[in-house]
């Protein structure tokens, strides 16, 4: 029996979404830009989702988010909107710890278009250095671009508070929540948060299906021209089975937030427990106390990770180092490094993470296998951060 504990990377799609979806690949196949009934029938499922979704965010009016294809989509729209509609300003704020979908993009810039890039550090649990944040917000800065909670430690950022601190340089802020989204209570009417994103997979939905939120008043910029669809701020004719399941996703997501803060977080906390006093040398990366209830990364000392989760998928247990969206890289992961771990620490770094789904008895499974597993490796192969691949690919096969 395979155990799930991957859940940041992406998350299994829910029957219920399952079931709603399905109606719009066949009998509702309408566009619903079209006129005729089989197209408002399609419409109206849209308007359905989007309501669904202001629901789950808080939103003041639905026609306030715009569906996109997903988290990365929608981090670039917000991204290059701003920096059209603020063109008299060429810096962006952003935090070292970001996704690769704006710090790439970021980096992008600062090469193609001269944008100065402001990246904010953190301290040894991934918390925002606020002297810095606060230092970097002059008039010249025409985005600011912090997520609300990181993809690898759970970390959670006062994200309603930067935004406030934003706006009285007359920044836009926008906040990359694709972690946030469905674990954390979200109310955007009552902060000063001017974009945010998420993307459907990461809460039950399907993949390819994410959405934008642009507070009404914003001045903004397509990224992709074409027809009119949504309001002329995204061309193209929308993915109506997609969008239908990310609508009911959030429906869910919003009726099962309590399980998801206290269920949830005690099969995180139970983990974690165990392998701390079942494991020497090992410790949780993040903030104690802001962290995504579903999150933990966990560092093994002496150890690679990637030989961890190699010897983990084997008894059928998925889990991650670092993001699925760095996967195959065996450099330190920038998350980690940004917090001053340690190389041979931080190359050691674990990923669980949580959903509805798991159970109980996937956990004790999980601390069933792995101090052997722990033991095997640290007794196989001492660590070294030099030839890191080598030794990984030589002590996972030596311990398996």
């Amino acid at each position: 029996m395979s155990i799930y504990l991957d859940n940041n990377a992406t998350t299994r799609v829910d029957s219920e979404v399952l079931q709603a979806m399905l109606p719009f690949f066949a009998d509702q196949f309408g566009n619903p830009s079209s006129m005729h009934n089989i197209g408002a029938a399609a419409g109206a499922a849209m308007k359905t989702a989007r309501q669904q979704l202001q629901a789950l965010i808080g939103a003041k009016f639905d026609h306030e988010i715009i569906f996109t294809s997903g988290g990365t989509e929608s981090n670039n729209t917000a991204v290059l909107s701003a920096l059209d509609v603020m063109h008299e300003r060429s810096e962006i704020v952003t935090s070292a710890v970001e996704h690769p979908a704006v710090l790439t993009l970021c980096g992008y810039l600062e090469k193609t278009r001269g944008i100065k890039v402001r990246r904010i550090p953190v301290d040894q649990h991934g918390r925002l250095d606020l002297d810095a944040y606060r230092a970097a917000l002059t008039h010249r800065v025409a985005i600011v671009s912090i997520m609300w909670a990181n993809n690898e430690t759970g970390t959670i950022f006062p994200v309603a508070r930067l935004s406030e601190m934003a706006k009285k340089v007359g920044a836009i802020f926008h906040t990359d929540a694709v972690q946030a989204i469905g674990k954390l209570p979200v109310d955007l009417k009552s902060t000063a948060i001017d974009m945010l994103s998420l993307s459907g997979h990461k809460f039950h939905g399907p993949k390819g299906v994410g959405a934008l939120y642009i507070k009404s008043g914003v001045p903004f910029h397509a990224l992709f021209m074409g027809g009119h669809q949504q309001r002329n701020r995204r061309a193209g004719t929308e993915n109506t089975p997609g969008i239908v399941g990310l609508g009911k996703a959030a429906e869910l997501a919003l009726w099962r937030m309590d399980e998801e803060i206290t269920w949830v977080k005690s099969l995180r906390d139970r983990l974690e427990k165990g392998l701390l006093e079942r494991i020497p040398k090992t410790f949780v990366t993040g903030d104690p106390l802001a962290r995504l209830p579903n999150t933990t990364n966990v560092v093994f000392e002496g150890i690679g990770s990637e030989a961890v989760q190699f010897l983990l998928n084997r008894h059928g247990i998925a889990c991650a180092f670092g993001s699925a969206c760095s996967s195959g890289s065996s450099r330190q992961s920038h998350v980690l490094k940004a917090m001053n771990l340690p190389d041979a620490a931080a190359l050691g770094a674990v990923r669980f993470s949580f959903s509805h789904f798991s159970r109980e008895e996937d956990v004790d499974q999980v601390l069933e296998v792995i101090p052997g597993i722990v033991k095997k490796l640290r007794g196989s192969f001492p660590f070294s951060a030099v030839g890191e691949r080598r030794r990984i690919d030589n002590s996972a096969a030596a311990a398996g």
